[in-house]
């Protein structure tokens, strides 16, 4: 199900155009006898977060150059103006770093290779870490989180794929990974997850199923609510538990409005794709919407206005207008179909009008020279309005 075509908006070239304008302790965990990381991690210092320039608000229309003015890619250089990085590999997981927009920056993480890599506008990306994966399977580098209090702490989170299973670990600046969460099941499929803050001082983990029938004491097939040690958070429906919802097959998103009043999941199964809202301690039944024809649902950004979801396999996005409610006001419209970005995965929203994204185009063997590429999308006019 899809709608007409539409156009798409993408920053422009100056994002001027846009808008003018004490480390925490946690307890260790002892890593499993299984966890024997190939590569030694090496982080930079951690990024700062992007303050912004503050220098005003701006109108929100696209003022960037139709595409056919755009040059194509010269080698690692891209001419797109929307474009953070070039020459990486799979963005299957994608951080946005706080910031107002003026100067847009992300954590990205290669899916096969495990790097996390630092993006931003004018700059070549550097490697933040490297975390050992195996990514065999569907499985390898999936998820990618801020700590809640990454101002304070300097903590990002990755969800990996290893030899042996799925786990959560966390990474801080000089240090070697820790795994917090180990121990969910891995599988000859259904190892892909998805990772994100919930605005309200928590992480939330969707695990995939494993290729196995749902097992209500698994944590495989669930979207799980955790603190930054990898144990059940503060407030969650089923205290000491970690399990917020159940029902996933292949998750390719996990996304929250940034008000923390919104919780999306997209989940791939064998006969349809689905987005479903998240409500904690009910497991997930009806799907907010469906593909039959299954375009391949990826990372999903939302806004109380919008929600946008990455087609990997059909090489667009959609986005489907809400209600105040929550509840869809309309059909999927596809956008990006045109923009030469191609297949879009990843996705994290920035601000409630920016988003960055990652391509996976050379999964596919259909790339271009500067493949691939984290980019910038707008997915609502700074003036609150919807994205027509």
């Amino acid at each position: 199900m899809s709608g007409s075509p539409r156009r798409s908006r993408v920053l422009a070239a100056a994002v001027g155009a846009l808008l003018v304008t004490s480390c925490a302790s946690f307890a260790e965990q002892p890593p499993p006898e299984s966890w024997q990381p190939k590569v030694p991690l090496s982080p930079q210092a951690a990024p700062e977060p992007d303050a912004g320039g503050g220098i005003g608000g701006g109108g929100g229309e696209d003022k960037r150059p139709p595409a056919s003015e755009i040059p194509p890619p010269d080698g690692c250089r891209d001419f797109h103006p929307a474009v953070l990085g070039t020459c990486l590999d799979t963005l299957v997981a994608v951080a946005a770093l706080p910031g107002d927009g003026s100067n847009p920056t992300a954590l990205v993480g290669e899916r096969k290779t495990g790097r996390i890599l630092l993006v931003r506008k004018n700059s070549e990306p550097t490697v933040f870490a490297t975390v050992p994966v195996d990514a065999t399977t569907d499985g390898g580098l999936t998820g990618l989180a801020l700590s809640p209090n990454y101002a304070e702490d300097q903590l990002v989170f990755a969800y990996v794929t290893t030899p042996t299973d799925n786990r959560l670990i966390r990474i801080a600046p000089g240090d070697t990974p820790k795994p917090v969460l180990a121990g969910i099941p891995r599988g000859p499929s259904g190892n892909r997850g998805a990772l994100t803050q919930d605005r309200q001082g928590a992480l939330l983990l969707a695990t995939g199923d494993a290729g196995i029938p749902a097992d209500p004491n698994s944590l495989a097939g669930k979207v799980l609510r955790l603190d930054t040690a990898g144990q059940p958070a503060d407030g969650n429906p089923n205290p000491g538990h970690p399990i917020l919802t159940t029902g996933l097959h292949s998750p390719g998103g996990l996304c929250t409005t940034l008000d923390g009043s919104q919780i999306w999941v997209t989940d791939r199964t064998p006969t349809a794709d689905h987005v479903y809202r998240v409500t904690p301690g009910r497991p997930l039944e009806a799907p907010a919407w469906s593909w039959p024809d299954r375009p391949g649902v990826s990372g999903c950004a939302a806004t109380t206005q919008m929600l946008w979801v990455a087609m990997s396999t059909a090489g667009h996005l959609q986005s489907l207008p809400q209600a105040p409610d929550g509840t869809f006001t309309g059909k999927p419209q596809t956008t990006m179909a045109d923009e030469g970005f191609g297949k879009v995965d990843g996705l994290d929203l920035m601000t409630n009008q920016l988003a960055v994204g990652g391509t996976v185009n050379k999964q596919s063997g259909t790339s271009v020279s500067s493949d691939d590429r984290a980019v910038v999308i707008v997915v609502q006019p700074s003036g609150g309005g919807s994205a027509d």
